[in-house]
């Protein structure tokens, strides 16, 4: 049985980052990247480590990301963000897990950090994730095509939760964090409005309050201080705030 090992990248005028994150991919058997509409020098860079790269204009998430998948060789493939590192740790596990697993999937566990800050609690609501299936074998995963958090269509069986992780440079600081509450309910609001979806402010309103509770207390927020009430905050509000500027679009339209 092969076990042969796809390792996938997709990347965004990453080129201030690309270089960290390949270094640490040599375990794999190949490393994709995926070049989508970069104006800086990420391709030259890809290329000083691979010359598996695929070039493109994608206007969706999910369909860049499939044409990614579609281009590994490999029975197993591991998904990792220009703003990831894997950890020594992980490589070593992912060799071990792929060789034994009865599985078809697995999620990895991921350690965010804003700035320079390990932030391990709070996570939630749409507004970030502790663990993601970013291992998988080639014919497992599909993503869907809404432009912000698509949805994922998952065949086989699901394995363990992996031990070890990737680190996550999610924000740079809070203003960075907030910038990408902004972004994020702007898609949201598209992807709403595209679907024929009502603007129902009553029930995100609610949801304001019991995403903060989920992300600040059930989730031991409180013990990442104002990074936690923060990342709180920003989990309840990207229902309102999609919910509003879907609103907004409804009265252009």
């Amino acid at each position: 049985m092969s076990n042969k090992l796809s390792i996938l990248v997709v990347a965004h005028n990453e080129a201030h980052q690309l270089r960290d994150c390949l270094d640490r991919l040599k375990f794999g058997d190949e490393v994709v990247v995926v070049i989508d509409k970069c104006t800086d020098n990420s391709k030259a860079i890809a290329l000083e480590y691979t010359d598996k790269i695929l070039e493109g204009c994608w206007e969706l998430e999910g369909h860049r990301r499939n044409a990614g998948i579609e281009f590994c060789t490999g029975d197993w493939v591991l998904e990792v963000d220009a703003d990831e590192r894997v950890q020594p740790q992980l490589a070593v596990e992912i060799r071990e897990v792929i060789s034994s697993t009865t599985a078809d999937y697995h999620l990895v566990p991921i350690e965010n950090y804003v700035g320079g800050t390990l932030v391990r609690h709070g996570w939630g609501g749409s507004f970030g994730t502790a663990s993601d299936l970013a291992l998988f074998k080639k014919f497992a995963k599909r993503w869907g095509t809404q432009r912000v958090h698509p949805s994922l269509t998952l065949k086989g069986t699901k394995g363990h939760r992996l031990t070890h992780g990737i680190d996550h440079y999610v924000d740079d600081n809070l203003a960075d964090m907030i910038h990408r509450l902004n972004r994020y309910s702007t898609l949201r609001a598209l992807d709403m409005f595209d679907a024929g979806q009502p603007a129902r402010l009553l029930p995100n309103v609610r949801r304001l309050f019991s995403r903060f509770i989920k992300c600040y207390w059930s989730r031991n927020g409180y013990k990442e201080g104002f990074y936690g009430f923060t990342i709180a905050l920003c989990a309840g509000l990207f229902p309102l705030l999609s919910v509003l500027k879907l609103r907004e679009l409804h009265l252009k339209k």
